[in-house]
């Protein structure tokens, strides 16, 4: 059995209007959101064995924030830049490529490629995630290797306005 959490980054602006979509960083809202988000996450005894992030700066930044929160040095974050220039194909072929020796792993993304993700990966139609939700899937897979479409079970679904 595999766990993966599949992360939206937190709200992030557009701080001037000249910046590239990629270095886009987190408004205030965003890193309170990913500072609640990780915190109720932190409570309820989740601590993930492997954080890979898009390198984009919103990703990146909301990744940090979950790092701090569960106490992993954030160097050890994995940046893959498949996360934000790929859909579903490029989610599914970075998941498979995973390390076995880790079960538990958590993916910071971006709409609509990591809400649509979480739709494949367990047959449901999804609705489009809020920023900074969480998404909990069940893979019934001892490799990441294995997974496929329809190969998840959602287990649960949070988001920081949600209580």
């Amino acid at each position: 059995m595999k766990t993966l959490y599949l992360v939206r980054h937190a709200k992030a602006g557009w701080h001037d209007p000249a910046m590239a979509d990629f270095d886009r960083p987190l408004t205030k809202r965003g890193h309170k959101q990913a500072e609640e988000m990780s915190r109720r996450l932190h409570k309820k005894k989740i601590t993930p064995e492997l954080l890979v992030s898009s390198p984009a700066s919103r990703a990146l930044e909301t990744a940090e924030i979950f790092a701090d929160a569960f106490g992993i040095e954030r160097r050890e974050i994995v940046q893959k830049i498949e996360i934000y220039e790929g859909g579903i194909d490029a989610l599914a072929a970075l998941v498979r490529s995973l390390a076995d020796e880790e079960n538990t792993a958590m993916l910071f993304g971006h709409n609509p490629a990591i809400s649509a993700f979480v739709g494949w990966l367990t047959g449901q139609r999804a609705e489009a995630m809020d920023t900074c939700g969480v998404a909990k899937i069940e893979l019934d897979c001892d490799h990441w290797r294995d997974t496929a479409e329809g190969s998840g079970r959602f287990d649960w679904y949070e988001f920081p306005e949600k209580e």
